[in-house]
């Protein structure tokens, strides 16, 4: 029998093929909702950022909503164009000369990590036929995320210019400042930041058209304060007389999709395992680097239900361990495992390796709640990504 998950039936979740991720389009849409009320309250513009879920199939339901992409490629830019529409924006912390021209006919806004790029790039840009908004990076040196692989405020971060590395006399051309350096945060992060960026960046900012408060807010997030968010916003804007940009990617599908498993073996060793038909380092990575123990459905803590296993994941490497999870019943070959929000950082950074599959991907409808496959990956998706 599958572990239940919330209002799935269970012979929904039997008939989808396994691994699989499945997002719920009336999650997405209650996420939508909150987006855009902050969205009418403060006046900013928000924008999907792309890094953290591309799943395009739902963008209808998204692009309803936002003003369109953040891309930190050229071939986000690229879906963001193609699959969403509205605004363009990229930032990256280089751009490969051999590719910027295309990255010129897509984007609206184009934000350089250093004064170097700019000034070298400068010229393609004012030489291009399209009304492109150019922008710089900037780091405020100030660190709200507690885990260094993703604080952008790092010690000898290489992302974003520090006030001392700041050129003045080079901002012809550029309307707007981008910073980035939140990471599952709330309002109170955001206050503390933009103190910092008042007194390292604020004479420059009186002078800007746009200023983009980047990712990293968990705005969907229950208890997350969005009443301090909009008074925030909107004292930015009115003080500094400029349009304001967020950019999450996390807080687009919190909460909005699970990834599907299957037991395919248990195995004894000073305690049960069960190896599960998904993996930890190749479908969820970010519970390898951040590291964090995501919730099942139906499950409990190590010591909370009677049965306790560990679940793996079907890598060869030894460290694909999932966690330690307690259940009401032993688990068997054939369980279906839950993984609950597993729909943001979880697609984008999947890997191919040991030629494991990429799960399938499936939407669950939001009118008829029915879940429909949209894409199943084949050994020709694994052999094209080496030759």
């Amino acid at each position: 029998m599958p572990v239940p998950m919330h209002d799935i039936p269970d012979d929904a979740l039997a008939a989808l093929p396994t691994p699989c991720y499945l997002v719920d389009e009336a999650a997405l849409q209650r996420n939508m909702d909150v987006l855009d009320s902050v969205q009418q309250r403060s006046g900013c513009r928000i924008i999907l950022a792309l890094k953290g879920y591309s799943l395009y199939h739902t963008f209808p339901i998204i692009g309803a909503y936002l003003y369109g992409t953040a891309a930190s490629s050229l071939n986000e830019a690229r879906l963001g164009r193609d699959e969403f529409g509205g605004e363009v924006h990229i930032c990256s912390p280089a751009y490969a000369d051999h590719n910027f021209d295309k990255i010129l006919g897509l984007a609206d806004h184009i934000v350089f990590n250093s004064f170097s790029q700019w000034k070298r790039l400068r010229p393609r840009v004012r030489a291009s036929a399209r009304d492109i908004k150019c922008g710089i990076r900037i780091n405020p040196e100030h660190s709200e995320v507690k885990q260094e692989i993703y604080d952008p405020c790092r010690k000898r971060s290489r992302l974003g210019v520090t006030a001392a590395e700041f050129e003045p006399d080079e901002l012809g051309g550029i309307s707007g400042l981008h910073f980035h350096s939140l990471c599952e945060l709330g309002a109170d992060a955001l206050e503390r930041t933009l103190a910092a960026v008042e007194c390292r960046f604020g004479i420059y900012l009186e002078h800007m058209e746009w200023v983009n408060f980047g990712g990293g807010h968990h705005i969907t997030r229950e208890d997350y304060d969005t009443d301090a968010l909009c008074g925030l916003i909107s004292g930015f804007r009115e003080h500094y007389n400029v349009d304001v940009y967020l950019e999450p990617g996390e807080a687009i599908a919190l909460n909005a999709g699970v990834l599907v498993s299957s037991v395919v073996d248990i195995v004894r060793n000073e305690g049960e395992t069960a190896i599960l038909d998904t993996s930890a380092s190749a479908h969820m990575p970010d519970v390898i680097e951040m590291p964090y123990r995501p919730d099942i459905a139906g499950a409990g803590d190590p010591d909370e239900l009677p049965h306790r296993y560990t679940l793996g994941g079907n890598t060869c490497l030894a460290g694909d361990i999932v966690g330690d999870y307690s259940f009401d019943r032993p688990l068997a070959v054939g369980d279906r495992i839950v993984f609950l929000d597993m729909a943001h950082y979880t697609m984008v950074k999947n890997t191919t390796f040991n030629g494991v599959a990429l799960p399938a991907l499936a939407v669950r409808d939001a009118r008829t709640r029915e879940c429909r496959v949209v894409r199943r990956f084949t050994y020709d998706d694994y052999k094209s990504r080496l030759g």
